[in-house]
């Protein structure tokens, strides 16, 4: 028998308000009232998200943040500056006991990225998990070369044609494993690079062309152009086929809503946790 989890597509929603909702839901699933759940949405405005330990100050240009008019936010989770424009954000909430849930982050973020891998498949895209075989290549990725998200490749990470194509990252709170990530259709590399800070030009210039050879969009892949109805459609077929689960439409009751609305207040609309650090 598959198991049947909770399926949200939130579609376009503002930055802190994305990440009081996946807050919440962890929250919620840690006390049993609901199923485990994958969730997809998007950026109103279109974000750039910053991981939770980053320095602002140090590593982000604000001046272009704001030239560009857009949302800013820090997530709860790790990682490095992604900027969220056209793509499709997935979130999985799950337990950490989880049957299917291997006991190592590494581990269990392999498990949950095949339902991304098997979404890219939907696609036709030919999608393999990259692995760090030397010990050279594991070292980079503890001391990663620049604050962008997609510059390296990490433990497990979604790779096609030798580029990579998602950028995932993982936290565990109250026994529950929250993993979201950045599935890109269409990349301004130019536009990304503006949002951090380098030593200068030179440094910027090297980074941006060595992002363009390891990085990539999916539409720069697929034959036809992938839409993000397209992209929902196979992903979350993908996340059911991957996870061998079946998905069903969860909607959220206004006490639930008016509750995240709390977290956006009190956490994510806040600057006090936006530019602490």
């Amino acid at each position: 028998m598959k198991e049947t989890w909770n399926f949200i597509n939130s579609h376009k929603c503002s930055p802190a308000f994305n990440m009081a909702l996946d807050e919440a839901l962890l929250e919620w699933h840690s006390e049993g009232k609901i199923k485990p759940t994958i969730r997809f949405y998007g950026w109103d405005p279109a974000t750039l998200s910053i991981g939770y330990f980053q320095k602002v100050e140090k590593e982000i240009n604000l001046d272009a943040v704001k030239k560009y008019r857009l949302g800013f936010v820090r997530r709860p989770t790790g990682g490095r500056g992604v900027l969220h424009e056209d793509e499709l954000t997935y979130s999985v909430i799950v337990s950490e006991d989880h049957p299917m849930m291997p006991k190592g982050v590494t581990e269990s973020y392999r498990v949950i990225s095949e339902g991304v891998l098997e979404g890219f498949k939907q696609l036709g895209l030919d999608a393999y998990f990259a692995v760090p075989k030397t010990k050279e290549e594991q070292e980079t990725l503890k001391r990663p070369r620049s604050a962008v998200c997609f510059d390296a490749p990490s433990w497990y990470e979604l790779v096609v044609e030798g580029r990579k194509i998602a950028g995932s990252a993982q936290t565990r709170q109250k026994n529950v494993i929250l993993q979201h990530g950045s599935i890109i259709l269409d990349i301004d590399e130019n536009k990304l690079f503006d949002l951090f800070k380098f030593p200068n030009e030179r440094v910027r210039e090297r980074l941006l062309q060595g992002f363009a050879q390891k990085a990539v969009a999916i539409n720069e892949l697929s034959k036809k152009t992938i839409t993000i109805e397209d992209a929902e459609l196979a992903f979350k077929k993908g996340f059911e086929i991957g996870l061998n689960v079946n998905l069903k439409s969860y909607t959220l009751s206004n006490e639930e809503i008016a509750y995240v609305q709390e977290i956006v207040k009190k956490r994510y609309a806040n600057d006090e946790w936006n530019f602490r650090k």
